[in-house]
């Protein structure tokens, strides 16, 4: 199994940022093993199904922005955490999990969005 764990979180950073800004099929060639395992709901599983939705997304909004906080690997995961401004100032804080395979390939995700609020009771950044 491939563990060069800071080559997997390399590699992660890249494929998201790939295609959240515009490049979906480039990510999927590059950062994608055979197969692709996909749990966020509004996502199509496969391959296919990634570069359909980013492509779709770029088309929608592409004055989106992204800022990897940090990135964690261990074993063959590694986890994102991401703050993410879309037009008129919408924030969300992301936090996604990739699975590598033995060859240093994503072979499946996992995700969670939150929106960022005007304010917080802690008075805490979310990222």
């Amino acid at each position: 199994m491939n563990l060069d764990l800071e080559k997997n979180k390399e590699n992660a950073i890249a494929f998201y940022r790939t295609a959240y800004l515009g490049e979906a099929a480039k990510a999927v060639k590059d950062y994608v093993g055979d197969d692709y395992i996909q749990h966020n709901p509004v996502v199509k599983n496969g391959k296919s199904g990634f570069i359909e939705y980013f492509e779709k997304m770029q088309r929608d909004y592409p004055d989106k922005s992204i800022e990897f906080v940090r990135a964690i690997a261990e074993g063959d995961f590694v986890a994102l955490h991401t703050i993410q401004t879309w037009p008129e100032g919408a924030q969300y804080v992301t936090m996604d999990f990739f699975r590598f395979d033995d060859n240093g390939k994503i072979v499946e995700h996992w995700d969670s969005i939150q929106d960022v609020p005007k304010e917080t009771k802690n008075g805490n950044k979310m990222y």
